[in-house]
């Protein structure tokens, strides 16, 4: 059976390091890895905490990449449940984990850099200093200025991106290919409990539906700028969509079949990233997609490809 590891670099990762400095973060990290999934309620009853304190570790677990959170309807409305994301992590300086990396092609593609658009009312683009073009207007999204963006929302459409196959050009055959990228659904204003189904497709092939529970406000991202509004989204969760020769997985779970084989990327010289919500989505709940200076994780949209040694 394949495990799932982590290699952290303690100078990049400091996050990660700070979440595994508690006795009682570790402590539930142990049990989601024997129990595989359990909600906070069971997790505090099984170790004899007060439930505020499990939830407060939790959301340090989550920013850190350590557990992911799935909601779930329960008898009384949703409960939140938690999965271990990993089953080993390796603290390691950068110049011994090279060894084990498999050569690694990243591109960064900043948020208002996409190609293609057509999207759906209420919708609008936001820099750190602002709000770019009219809010509500689709055609906003073709302002010169988007290409500053750090904050970009709809509620139905597509917004593509096209990436270089610098493995093609460096003639090296690609084994994984990761986007990763901060996501929530799209209200007015925020709500915790608003499901919206995020489609994924690379040059035309969708490569699986992953559902987002909610639009987050319930405190100021870490790196949204103070004059957004505080009932405005703030974060989103990042999700990293990673596609190998066994299919399309977030987050290590297994969305869909769609392998790298469908993809057939050695003969494509770019790779055309759809980010949508379909208009027959089950769940048509919008998306937020957050880039540098909004969110919690201060970066572009990243497209990774893994290629053999």
């Amino acid at each position: 059976m394949s495990r799932n590891f982590l290699v952290v670099d303690p100078e990049q990762r400091l996050d990660v390091l700070k979440a595994l400095a508690s006795p009682i973060r570790i402590q539930i990290l142990k049990l989601l890895r024997t129990q595989s999934a359990m909600n906070g309620s069971d997790i505090a009853d099984k170790l004899e905490l007060p439930q505020s304190t499990v939830s407060t570790n939790l959301q340090i677990l989550e920013a850190a990449g350590l557990i992911r959170t799935d909601t779930q309807k329960a008898r009384k409305g949703n409960q939140k449940i938690c999965h271990s994301t990993f089953d080993e992590v390796l603290v390691m300086f950068d110049d011994d984990i090279a060894p084990l990396r498999s050569p690694m092609i990243e591109v960064a593609m900043p948020l208002g850099l996409y190609t293609s658009c057509e999207v759906s009312a209420p919708c609008g683009i936001c820099s750190v200093d602002g709000i770019i073009g009219m809010l509500d207007v689709p055609d906003t999204f073709l302002e010169p200025d988007r290409m500053k963006a750090g904050l970009v929302w709809f509620t139905q459409g597509y917004l593509e991106y096209k990436f270089p196959n610098n493995a093609r050009l460096s003639q090296h055959t690609v084994e994984a290919v990761e986007i990763s990228l901060e996501l929530s659904s799209e209200v007015p204003g925020t709500s915790a409990d608003w499901p919206s189904d995020i489609t994924i497709s690379i040059n035309g092939i969708e490569i699986g539906t992953w559902m987002t529970t909610g639009d987050f406000g319930d405190k100021r991202g870490v790196y949204t700028p103070s004059w957004w509004k505080l009932k405005g989204s703030q974060y989103g969760k990042l999700k990293n969509w990673r596609v190998t020769k066994d299919g399309t997985f977030v987050d290590g779970m297994k969305i869909s079949p769609v392998s790298l084989i469908d993809l057939d990327l050695s003969n494509h010289h770019s790779l055309r990233v759809r980010i949508a919500v379909k208009p027959d989505a089950k769940h048509p709940g919008g998306i937020n997609i957050f880039g540098r200076g909004f969110g919690n994780y201060d970066q572009d949209i990243i497209l990774r490809l893994y290629t053999a040694t």
